[in-house]
């Protein structure tokens, strides 16, 4: 049986491991929180190295992607170099691949997506392969990077408009504590009223929110009518949450294993394993054929 790991900065109460049968063979997939602890996330790591057939770095990124540029997160950096021995991936070759698909499938087999479709990305710098796919199928798309990140009431509304912000934004940003730019630990299961409040507009008007579900969730009002959620790394407490909250439909770009769907990072880890090469190696080519190979489909959830 192969084992890949997700160690992850967000908080442990969100661990989960299953046992699941890919293209004939045995996989056993962990996830370990690390509650926002750097520290602890870089031991496990060394601990896990060698011992495991790939490993995921999970409630961070490393590589944000903007076009054909790559920008590199300090912090995740650190942790990534951390691990010599087994391949380790954060999920940003699956976003680019993976996620454009999912937007393509829901455009041309579900009355999800369409043109005009008014989505809010709540941010779209770490999904920018996610943010290209709503363009080209037509959707009215607001990125809400400046608004929930920098509280600046500024809807992005073009892809060029966006590409120029975080050409000049990113540069500066890769280089600051993790924790200042996402919500790691105990931060990923509490709201940011504040914003909540002053920004529920965004989130009323739009009819599918799409992008990272800590982010989409720390920000989320009350009185949504049905919305369509695009997103992954969900549990059952937080499909509970989204009822309450008044969405009407849970999209998950990742299948759903043992009740809850994974993160990217744990399942470009299981892809990479799948394939056994180095990681500098694979291409998006090979993720879209193994894609397909293994039929992965969104799950999509009536709440």
């Amino acid at each position: 049986m192969k084992r890949v790991v997700s160690v992850s900065l967000g908080s442990s109460r969100r661990d989960h491991k299953v046992e699941v049968e890919l293209l004939g063979e045995k996989f056993e997939i962990a996830r370990k929180g690390t509650d926002g602890d750097f520290d602890r996330a870089l031991e496990l790591l060394k601990e896990l190295d060698g011992k495991v057939d790939a490993i995921g770095l999970g409630g961070i990124d490393v590589y944000l992607f903007v076009r054909q540029k790559r920008y590199a997160i300090r912090d995740g950096l650190k942790l990534m170099e951390a691990v010599k021995v087994t391949p380790v991936v954060d999920g940003s070759g699956l976003k680019n691949t993976l996620e454009r698909e999912v937007v393509r499938f829901l455009a041309g087999e579900t009355g999800l997506i369409k043109k005009g479709t008014r989505v809010l990305m709540v941010s779209s710098v770490d999904r920018f392969g996610m943010a290209e796919a709503l363009c080209e199928a037509g959707c009215d798309v607001t990125f809400g990077d400046l608004i929930f990140a920098a509280g600046i009431p500024y809807p992005i509304k073009t892809m060029d408009e966006l590409e120029d912000i975080a050409n000049k934004t990113l540069p500066e940003m890769v280089k600051m504590p993790f924790h200042m730019i996402y919500p790691t630990g105990k931060k990923q299961e509490s709201q940011d009223e504040a914003k909540v409040q002053k920004f529920a507009r965004y989130y009323h008007d739009a009819e599918v929110i799409a992008g990272d579900f800590h982010l989409i969730r720390r920000f989320m009002p009350s009185g949504l009518k049905g919305q369509v959620i695009l997103t992954n790394t969900t549990t059952g407490e937080d499909v509970g949450f989204l009822r309450e909250k008044g969405a009407g439909t849970l999209v998950t770009t990742t299948p759903e294993y043992g009740g809850r769907s994974f993160g990217t990072n744990v399942m470009e880890a299981v892809l990479v394993a799948i394939l056994g090469k180095p990681w500098s190696e694979i291409t998006a080519e090979d993720y879209l054929d193994m894609l397909k190979k293994l039929d992965f489909r969104p799950r999509i959830l009536k709440l």
